[in-house]
């Protein structure tokens, strides 16, 4: 068979990321300052004008990012002595003072990087570590002599669109820190780059250029050169080639002899099938091991697309040992076309075509690379057939294969996966997370392979009957398991790794027996209890994951949540039955002699009826809303008094008052027969226009007077407090009032009341002024706003 297999393949949309480099995960490595959480704050995106004064000073990391902040200020920052990590990224931040960080001594990390600096800030940071200032507005990349003293500095990004030119002393202050990492650019084109610039930082190790070079061949050969010089040993280049960009020349040339270069990636850019096939052949005479591409987009120029059979007189293989497509998108969805020689792959050991939209896999190709031990074709669209074509020979069917990804595709046929992996006679770990598996048929799979990935997919319990008594790690996460059962584990006695996150388990079974299993994932399912019995049947146990879980701690149980096994010591009276029930009985007894106590010393009884009554004019507002709304009064006075006082009422108020035109409700002859008494009082309330009480002695000590007093209260609260007439027939303190009408001890206080006079004299003045405070309204008048504010009165009553 020909060593030149033509494929088709590469179709995708997938968006990555504009770097597509973990920097937290890279910088936090370097990192002497551990940060817990409750030393956290984040107040990103909170429209934050300034940096809030109140900060913790325990402070160790600190998110100021996407606000409004336009300046740091001496004393922004002076109270927070142990900040390690301060992001203020994404702020229209224009001005830092000199001093601005000079009590920060523990500062590792500082992004500023998406503001409106017109320099690069000259401050003195000992022990930072990590320092981002790109996207800002300055114009020039020249460092300050305060980067001298960042003897710890291993991180530096710098970018501007003003700044479009590297001189040979820009880089001089880090001449002599360990600066290892240098990320520059902003995504625009260089005007110049001085020959040299960047040897002036012995250290470097990794280089990130976000800048084209389409029309610039010339000044990149030049960068290439200094970085041989400097050793670097890793290349990022980020929007490298833009779209509808023409190369003549070949601007890789200078990869040639880069023995120090090992690991290239390119980012956001466009690759060019030209331009391909000239970075393959300087990759023959160079040291590269490690070729990555992220979110680019393929665009094949040439009418046979990428054709390279090797060189003439060149027998040695590529020394690449790692090539990654992740996120590719095709110009114009045309397939590629690629003849390539499998013997300039032999060293290659890791594959991985990822977000690639992949239908049909390049399985003669692939499947024949004699190194190959990782392949992962992830996030694509193959199916069973797709991977395992009918077209393909497998005359060698992955002869080094360890690991396959399969994850999140759309294959479906386990027992036809198991039995396709029997021919990869190397094959360890299989991951066929997030697809669209059934179980169906038998599963037949290798001995030799001992580690399978299923999650994400809907399998059940009945699982466990098409899995390998081989398998030594099993991730049976989110597949929708609800039971566990020794009979399930007693099918796997070599496994030591098992993952069952996300699933709908609720108990441990206690005759559960799995001696082998040494790391046990149970978190996110429904389980409320871990027994000893349960855990006595996992002897070798050393790694339990059981958070996020309805635990409810009893004294069988060995985990409690956010404790180590060995630190829960349930004490004696949370595991003896009769001591809990005897002090629950106790501190209930305790509890209803405090709060009989207490209803007695309230007069508790009292509000229990009124609690009664408020719930019957709640029921009775809704039905008299639209009644009140066109209400009229039809008495002037309701007149509240005690029976004992009744003679005074019947010869002295009655007649006076009547006489002189005023309509009067009085109990005795008005209230409804039939109706309950609560109801009268209330209905008499509202259809007058004032609340008229003779207040005595024996007033006070009548049940019904308070009842009309309490509901005569709340309405003059509510509406008007002139609605209340107060007539003393003899004088009463207020302190001498009951404590449950506090509210009336006030009016009494700060309201006019009338006393009746001994004097016949002075009684024709009391008749004249008690006739002047009921002909203040006029019932017709008022009667809409009275309706209004009795409607209002029955909300308040349930309120209150």
């Amino acid at each position: 068979m020909s060593p030149f297999i033509c494929f088709a393949t590469l179709l995708s949309s997938v968006v990555w990321g504009v770097n597509g480099i973990n920097k937290e995960e890279e910088n936090g490595r370097f990192l002497t300052c551990s940060i817990t959480e409750q030393h956290r704050q984040d107040l990103s995106n909170q429209q934050l004008t300034r940096i809030p004064p109140d900060l913790s000073p325990s402070t160790q990391y600190l998110d100021l990012s996407h606000n409004n902040i336009t300046r740091v200020s001496d004393e922004d920052l002076a109270a927070l002595p142990d900040l390690c990590i301060l992001e203020l990224h994404h702020n229209p931040l224009e001005y830092i003072s000199p001093t601005a960080f000079l009590n920060n001594s523990k500062l590792e990390v500082l992004n500023i990087s998406y503001s409106l600096l017109k320099a690069i800030p000259d401050l003195s940071f000992p022990a930072l570590r990590v320092l981002d200032v790109s996207s800002n507005l300055y114009g020039s990349y020249a460092l300050g002599s305060s980067f001298k003293n960042m003897e710890f500095l291993f991180s530096l990004a710098l970018g501007s669109p003003y700044a479009t030119a590297i001189n040979y002393t820009d880089f001089a202050p880090v001449q002599n820190i360990p600066l290892r990492h240098l990320s520059l650019g902003y995504g625009e084109g260089l005007q110049s780059y001085e020959s040299g610039s960047f040897t002036q930082i012995p250290s470097l190790r990794k280089v990130t250029l976000i800048m084209p070079f389409c029309e610039r061949v010339s000044m990149f050969q030049d960068i290439l050169k200094d970085l041989q010089r400097t050793q670097v040993e890793s290349l990022v280049l980020v929007k490298f080639l833009p779209s509808n960009c023409n190369i003549s020349s070949d601007p890789f040339e200078g990869l040639k002899g880069l023995r120090s270069l090992t690991n290239i990636t390119f980012v956001d850019t466009w690759l060019y099938s030209s331009v391909f096939v000239k970075l393959i052949r300087n990759l023959l005479f160079s040291s590269l091991q490690t070729f990555t591409f992220r979110n680019i987009t393929y665009n094949e120029d040439t009418a046979n697309g990428i054709q390279f059979h090797g060189i003439p007189g060149y027998n040695h293989s590529v020394s690449i040992k790692a090539i990654i497509f992740d996120s590719v998108e095709h110009y114009r969805y045309k397939f590629p076309t690629i003849n390539i020689s499998v013997d300039l792959c032999a060293q290659l050991t890791y594959l991985k075509f990822s977000g690639s939209g992949m239908i049909i896999s390049p399985c003669d190709l692939i499947s024949s690379l004699p190194s190959l031990e990782v392949l992962d074709v992830s996030n694509n669209l193959l199916k069973d057939a797709g991977f395992w074509w009918h077209g393909c020979s497998y005359t060698k069917v992955f002869p080094a294969l360890k690991q396959l990804n399969l994850s999140n595709n759309r294959f479906k046929k386990l027992s036809f996966i198991s039995q396709k992996t029997q021919q990869m006679r190397a094959l360890e770990t299989l991951d066929l997370s997030s697809n669209s598996i059934e179980l169906e048929g038998q599963c037949s799979w290798p001995s030799h392979l001992t580690n399978l990935i299923l999650s994400n997919n809907n399998l059940g319990n009945s699982v466990f009957n098409y899995l390998s008594p081989h398998f030594r790690s099993l991730d049976l996460s989110k597949t929708g398991i609800s039971v566990l059962t020794k009979d399930m584990l007693s099918s796997l006695p070599n496994l030591t790794h098992l993952f069952l996150s996300s699933n709908g388990l609720q108990v441990l079974p206690a005759d559960l027996w799995a001696p082998s299993v040494e790391v046990l994932h149970v978190d996110h399912n429904a389980i409320s209890v871990i027994s000893q019995d349960s855990l006595k049947g996992l002897p070798g146990l050393k790694e339990l994951k059981a958070g996020h879980e309805p635990f409810s701690c009893k004294c069988d149980s060995y985990c409690t949540p956010g404790m180590l096994l060995e630190e829960y010591q349930p004490g004696r009276v949370a595991c003896e039955p009769w001591i809990q029930a005897a002090i629950a009985i106790l501190v209930t007894l305790a509890v209803v002699l405090l709060l009989s106590l207490t209803f007695y010393a309230c007069d508790g009884a009292w509000y229990l009826k009124m609690l009664w009554v408020w719930i019957r004019i709640k029921r009775r507002s809704s039905q008299e809303t639209e009644r009140l709304a066109n209400a009229s009064f039809h008495y002037h006075a309701f007149i509240s008094y005690s029976q004992h006082d009744s003679n005074w009422v019947d010869k002295q108020l009655a007649p006076n008052m009547e006489k002189a035109g005023f309509s009067l409700c009085i109990h005795e002859r008005d209230f409804v027969p039939g109706d309950w008494i609560i109801d009268n009082i209330i209905n008499c309330v509202e259809s007058s226009y004032k609340t008229l009480f003779v207040l005595s002695q024996s007033f006070i000590q009548s049940e019904w007077c308070n009842y009309e007093l309490f509901f005569a209260q709340h309405r003059a609260l509510s509406i008007q407090q002139d609605s209340l007439v107060f007539i003393l027939l003899e004088p009463i303190p207020a302190d001498s009032l009951p404590r449950k009408f506090m509210k009336l001890r006030t009016l009494l206080r700060q309201q006019t009341y009338l006393e009746w006079p001994k004097e016949e004299r002075k009684q024709k003045v009391f008749w004249a002024s008690l006739k002047r405070m009921l002909q203040e309204g006029n019932k017709h008048m008022v009667m809409k706003q009275a309706a209004v504010g009795i409607a209002d009165l029955m909300s308040d009553l349930v309120i209150d």
